[in-house]
């Protein structure tokens, strides 16, 4: 992996040392056979994330931290892979395979470009994953090729409002007032060790996801329960009940 991208490399050595903090969610969330998405913990019986049969479909977690998703997609039946840049969070995600005796590939790379073929997938899933740390411009296209005509593309993001709220400074919430222009703003340098995050707009996706092969199929706006709770602090309830804080779009490759 000496080829990544600076972005890549950057996000590979935050989450090495980040991943050491994920070890209790994951835990949590293999043991849960039930699942629940975003930082609001809201339940797959609300939102519909993934799709009703996977029974023997092909899919795969791009940016699967500590693979849980993969998981619940294995309980489901799906042959599933994950990959992940972080070692250090692909180590907690083997620990639990065992733990819970489900076994699939996961692999340390660039969900950008997958030492895969052509048309191996029916099913691609990404949550804060690739969706968020690595650049839309090659993964989105890098899903298009993995997936076969007809395949589904899911995958949750912070909203592109959100981004425009958010303070530079790690550990403040987003405010009710924009604080960094909607035009040009498609990729934050957090400051200090917070890493390189990608923020399209909806034009961009949209644009994105059509030329890449994709017909779009929806856009979920997740609103969290009233009372929802979340031990991230770059948004808070109140703020999170007015505005989507975050999104999770489908889109179907065409045939």
């Amino acid at each position: 992996m000496s080829d990544l991208p600076a972005h890549a490399r950057r996000n590979r050595a935050l989450w090495d040392v980040w991943a050491q903090d994920y070890v209790m969610p994951a835990e949590k969330n293999w043991a849960s056979e039930s699942p629940t998405w975003g930082i609001w913990r809201v339940p797959e019986s609300q939102l519909g994330v993934l799709p009703e049969d996977l029974a023997g479909r092909d899919a795969i977690e791009l940016g699967c931290g500590t693979a849980y998703i993969c998981g619940w997609l294995a309980r489901r039946g799906a042959r599933v892979v994950g990959i992940d840049i972080s070692e250090a969070q692909l180590a907690t995600a083997r620990r639990l395979q065992q733990q819970y005796d489900l076994t699939f590939p996961l692999l340390q790379g660039n969900a950008e470009a997958i030492p895969y073929p052509d048309s191996s997938f029916d099913f691609a899933i990404s949550e804060y994953g690739a969706s968020l740390w690595a650049d839309p411009e090659r993964w989105v296209p890098e899903a298009a090729r993995l997936l076969r005509p007809g395949g589904q593309l899911v995958f949750l993001v912070n909203s592109f409002l959100l981004s425009l709220c958010m303070p530079p400074e790690e550990g403040l919430a987003a405010t009710e007032r924009l604080l960094r222009p909607a035009f040009g703003t498609y990729r934050i340098e957090w400051p200090g060790d917070q890493g390189i995050a990608f923020y399209p707009s909806h034009g961009n996706w949209i644009r994105l996801l059509r030329r890449s092969g994709f017909d779009i199929e929806d856009l979920i706006e997740v609103r969290p329960p009233e009372d929802a709770a979340t031990s991230y602090p770059f948004v808070k309830l109140e703020w999170a009940r007015k505005w989507p804080c975050e999104e999770i779009w489908k889109a179907r490759k065409r045939r």
